[in-house]
């Protein structure tokens, strides 16, 4: 479980009429993201993906990705940790970021979401300054580590649901292979999928 205090860092999805929660993938466009999509059509999904824009290439499937009514943010240029960074090198890789998304996929991009989960008032200053919304998560799934473990996977994301949670998922194929059950264990906790506020501040 992770929270904030922090004004500036959402870990919860507040903005939502129905129980529901945040599914997120971070570090792709990956080469497992169709079979992703495919996962989230099929059980009629929708979720935030926090991409690395040295990883999109033309040839990734990000007009399915919008088209089937997920959001696009940034992780960064090549998932650096920023904190290690001066405020004009954070400034300059984020907004980078975002130019890259941006002119590939048409699509403005509002959510940033600090590779590693670590920040400083830097990362914080320059998110603002570029108009993005800071996006960390309340449960962590971590599926980057549970490679020969994928069933801990569903353990670690489902024990503390929580209304609004944000979930962080990776583009994995540990992940891909859990993704189906997960859902359905979340739907049948009574839960919903909703989205974060697409807005530009």
């Amino acid at each position: 479980m992770y929270d904030s205090t922090h004004p500036q860092i959402i870990t919860f999805n507040r903005l939502h009429s129905n129980k529901s929660v945040v599914l997120s993938f971070d570090d792709g466009p990956s080469k497992v993201l169709p079979q992703i999509l495919d996962i989230l059509k099929q059980e009629n999904v929708q979720a935030m993906f926090f991409w690395q824009s040295r990883l999109l290439y033309p040839a990734r499937p990000w007009q399915r990705v919008l088209d089937e009514g997920h959001i696009i943010g940034t992780h960064s240029m090549k998932h650096r940790n920023l904190v290690q960074l001066s405020y004009e090198e954070q400034y300059q890789d984020i907004r980078n970021s975002v130019k890259r998304i941006e002119k590939t996929t048409g699509t403005p991009v509002v959510h940033f979401r600090p590779p590693y989960g670590r920040f400083n008032s830097h990362t914080l200053k320059a998110a603002q300054a570029l108009g993005l919304t800071t996006v960390m998560w309340r449960i962590a799934s971590m599926d980057w580590e549970l490679k020969d473990d994928p069933g801990q996977i569903i353990r670690y994301a489902t024990e503390n649901l929580e209304d609004g949670a944000i979930i962080l998922l990776h583009e994995l194929e540990q992940t891909v292979a859990i993704l189906p059950q997960l859902i359905r264990i979340i739907k049948e906790q009574g839960y919903s999928f909703s989205l974060l506020p697409s807005e530009k501040k």
